[in-house]
């Protein structure tokens, strides 16, 4: 089975995102087709020699949402548009690395094995120490973890402290190292997409995540707020930023609803977001990890990075 680039999971995806995005993206451009103008000819969309001009937000890229793009081509591409971060297969450090680029979070364990069940605790424990060393190697500063989906007679209650019972038991490894563990909120709502959403998942509410954060009680147990999904499941976004500022050690960002590009079909202006996390003190990255409609996907993430460039 080939390895997913994707932190979120150890299952393979590669291949059935590069399906999925080709149907979806197709049924896009026909639809773009058809109202006459593609979305990246519009004039609001940044040439392809467009950097970074700000740069007050520190920006990072996921490779899996660009499927079946070659990782090389995006990486040298982001390079070039001066972000400076990528989220990507580990064959690929040594080329962030020359680049000048850095790891923006390491996987390990992934969403739907996860520390809910005390059956699963040897298996994450064993990838989130690796998932540490890999990042102490290569100059993370995050390795992101999950609740794990919900198993059959196994309480909220329960749930919980089994999670919090495994995360003890490595967040002391952490701390020595001076990484975080970055738990992510997904949402449970959308059913329509494999990656749109994830039904079944434990971590799906910001509070509950934030609760399991608080009872680990570390400086290096931290929030992955994603945006996107903090949207589907509970809204206030800007509110949420500023009340759990300081348990945030990483962010992702995507349009809502469905995932894609962050432009003016989705409910969430970006432009406000970013400038309520610049607000807050925050210097970490902010992850673009939204699935691309347009058929140039590298112009689709130039406007995403502009955007967000605030």
């Amino acid at each position: 089975m080939r390895r997913s680039t994707h932190p979120k999971t150890h299952l393979s995806r590669r291949g059935f995102l590069s399906a999925a995005a080709a149907a979806w993206g197709g049924a896009m451009a026909g639809g773009a087709a058809s109202a006459g103008v593609a979305p990246e000819a519009r004039p609001d969309v940044p040439p392809e020699d467009y950097r970074v001009q700000r740069g007050r937000i520190q920006q990072s890229v996921y490779s899996w949402c660009f499927a079946p793009m070659p990782e090389e081509q995006l990486i040298r591409a982001c390079h070039r548009m001066g972000i400076p971060a990528m989220d990507v297969g580990k064959e690929q450090y040594p080329l962030l690395k020359k680049l000048g680029m850095k790891v923006a979070m390491v996987a390990s364990h992934g969403f739907q094995t996860g520390p809910l069940t005390r059956e699963s605790h040897a298996f994450c424990l064993a990838k989130l120490r690796e998932a540490i060393d890999t990042a102490v190697a290569w100059g993370s500063s995050n390795v992101i973890t999950f609740t794990g989906m919900r198993a059959k007679g196994v309480t909220d209650e329960q749930a919980a402290r089994n999670c919090v019972e495994c995360w003890k038991k490595v967040i002391g490894y952490a701390e020595q190292k001076q990484v975080n563990l970055c738990l992510e909120i997904l949402n449970t709502r959308d059913a329509s997409h494999p990656m749109k959403g994830h039904p079944g998942y434990f971590g799906d509410d910001v509070e509950r995540c934030v609760d399991l954060i608080k009872r680990v009680d570390s400086p290096r147990m931290k929030l992955l707020f994603d945006v996107y999904h903090v949207q589907v499941m509970n809204g206030d976004v800007i509110r949420r930023i500023r009340q759990y500022k300081d348990l945030i050690g990483h962010y992702h960002v995507a349009g809502c609803p469905g995932r894609n590009e962050p432009d003016e079909t989705q409910e969430i202006h970006y432009p406000a977001v970013l400038r309520a996390i610049l607000e807050t003190g925050y210097t970490g990255f902010v992850s673009q990890e939204f699935i691309p409609t347009w058929p140039d996907k590298l112009a689709a993430l130039r406007y995403a990075v502009r955007r967000c460039d605030v």
